[in-house]
């Protein structure tokens, strides 16, 4: 593979090495107690005082999407660590400084991306979490702790939150640290200001009196404090206690060389690895009879299996594939069967399990537009961008739709088929639908296509609408794509990526998109700089007891 080091994201609780789930009734810990020597690349560096690197965050990430689908009684998640006067250093130095830049950045969103997840789940799903920060909580241990509904901190006059990157090794707090500080947190901008740069960090009553935490506990009453604040956080819950969950099994995953096979998805990669064909599948059967029978269904349902497949040949390409820079988005299936999957989602929205479903595809789908890859859609005749699936082409940078039958394919026309899916199921990064993005400053545009629910639209129709970038007929499809194809392939991908999320993300700003915008900016251009990361720079130098040379001038 392409990429430095090739990761598996699928694990399971039995095989974490970093965290401790445990679940009693209502009331999940989950504990943080790192393995030394459990790191991506433990030859290069030992996870000391609870810090982490990806192999931390891969099992942090199946743990909160276990604790959403297998215990869906559970309305509180406590996260705490098993060590003794700290809870989390935050990311490990000596990995930041010896990783590739691409793997930085990659490792800084996949965390960001796990943290978003960690605060949807009590906004939007009423499981919450409280972080029992029982000693020092710094730089990426803070930004988890930030995560959380709430922060309770010891009051042991040593403990102490913090974000002390900027003086320490300058590079951000993971930027996502200091965008919750003052839009989630709203922390004064000059109070935000001294404790961005001050290596020590606040504690105790200051951290509360700044906004930096919502309470602190005496050593001695600490647990008793915690014990108080689930019960709290419990009563917010609109969480079935006696819900029953379902079983995440394994992700079912053949690679053929550089290629994956799920049952629900197909990635191909071409032979010199600049795009990937990404093939959905559609449903074969129809939707489950009722909401017991999706529970009975459990992980096979077909939505939890596309869009687990799709989480996780995203994760992959983006880890493990940096050169693929074009991803070809195609459907195979039965428009009518997708379309009445969505309407058993619509039908059964106050399900817990159905909301889950609707909520882990809203996070894929802004997972594929997040992922830094050109996406182009395609739908050639016999394709399905129905229902959920359409969802995909409006993610994409472009739309190209065959126009009528091909000869030589035994399959009908290319057809499109909106959904109320489109109208706010899978919200943005930003909040908005994917229609909306699409047609910013005509809205009217969106009013038109919805006039159109349900119905086939073929080339000539969804062209009129504004909903496909062009059309082509049998003569110029393959010419005409293999063309753009290689374009968009031969372009630096440098100025693709600030492109795309330039374009990608416009209109109204989220605490997300703002997360996600200066990651890209700032983190991105701060990690490549020398006052970082050259032979002088504080990661370099950072435990050698020299200090950190800077270039002084401004840019």
């Amino acid at each position: 593979m392409a990429g430095e080091t090739p990761l598996d994201f699928r694990t399971h609780p039995k095989a974490y090495r970093h965290w401790r789930l445990e679940v009693v009734g209502e009331r999940a810990d989950l504990t943080l107690d790192v393995d030394e020597t459990g790191g991506l690349r433990s030859e290069d560096y030992a996870l000391k005082l609870n810090s982490y690197d990806i192999s931390v965050d891969i099992e942090l990430r199946d743990a909160v999407e276990r604790l959403r689908f297998e215990h869906p009684g559970v309305k509180v998640v406590v996260l705490r660590s098993a060590q003794e006067k700290v809870f989390c250093a935050g990311a490990n130095i000596r990995m930041l400084a010896s990783s590739s830049h691409a793997h930085k950045v990659n490792f800084c969103k996949l965390t960001n991306e796990t943290r978003n997840a960690i605060e949807e789940s009590g906004r939007l799903a009423g499981q919450y979490y409280l972080a029992a920060v029982n000693g020092a909580c710094a730089g990426g241990g803070y930004e988890l702790a930030l995560a959380a509904d709430e922060i309770l901190l010891v009051d042991d006059g040593s403990s102490a939150v913090s974000l002390p990157e900027v003086p320490l090794l300058a590079v951000l707090p993971g930027t996502g640290g200091l965008t919750r500080v003052i839009d989630k947190r709203r922390v004064r901008k000059d109070r935000a200001d001294v404790f961005c740069t001050t290596e020590e960090g606040v504690k105790g009553q200051r951290a509360v009196d700044w906004g930096l935490v919502d309470s602190v506990a005496a050593p001695s009453d600490f647990d008793s404090a915690v014990d108080a604040r689930v019960a709290a956080l419990s009563a917010r819950s609109d969480r079935d206690g006696e819900a029953q969950g379902i079983v995440l099994a394994a992700l079912e995953r053949t690679a053929t060389g550089r290629n994956l096979r799920y049952p629900a998805l197909q990635m191909d990669v071409e032979s010199e690895g600049r795009w990937a064909t990404l093939r959905s599948f559609g449903p074969e059967r129809a939707p489950p009879a009722s909401p017991r029978a999706l529970v009975d269904e459990g992980h096979e349902n077909w939505f939890l299996q596309w869009s687990r497949a799709l989480d996780d040949a995203l994760l992959h390409l983006r880890f493990n594939e940096p050169e693929v820079g074009l991803l070809l988005l195609e459907t195979q299936g039965d428009p009518e069967l997708l379309l009445a999957h969505d309407a058993f989602l619509a039908a059964h929205a106050d399900h817990w399990l159905v909301r889950e479903i609707r909520l882990q595809v809203a996070r894929t789908l802004r997972r594929l537009e997040l992922t830094s890859r050109s996406l182009f859609a395609l739908a050639p005749p016999g394709s399905a961008f129905a229902g959920t699936f359409a969802e995909l082409a409006w993610a994409a940078d472009r739309f190209y739709m065959g126009d009528g039958v091909f000869e030589d394919v035994d399959a009908p026309a290319s057809q499109l088929r909106i959904s109320e899916a489109s109208f706010g199921y899978y919200p943005t990064t930003n909040g908005e639908t994917r229609l909306q993005a699409r047609f910013r400053g005509e809205s009217s545009a969106v009013g038109r296509a919805r006039e159109h629910l349900e119905k086939p639209l073929e080339a000539d129709a969804a062209r009129d609408l504004g909903l496909v970038t062009a059309t082509f007929d049998d003569i110029d499809w393959e010419d005409e794509l293999r063309v753009l194809i290689e374009e968009r392939a031969s372009f630096s991908p440098d100025a693709l990526t600030g492109l795309e999320a330039n374009l990608r993300f416009g209109g109204p700003e989220s605490l997300a998109s703002k997360i996600f915008g200066r990651l890209t900016a700032w983190q991105n251009w701060i990690f490549q700089r020398p006052n970082a990361v050259g032979a002088e720079g504080a990661l370099r130098k950072y435990g050698s007891g020299q200090r950190a040379r800077f270039d002084k001038a401004r840019v």
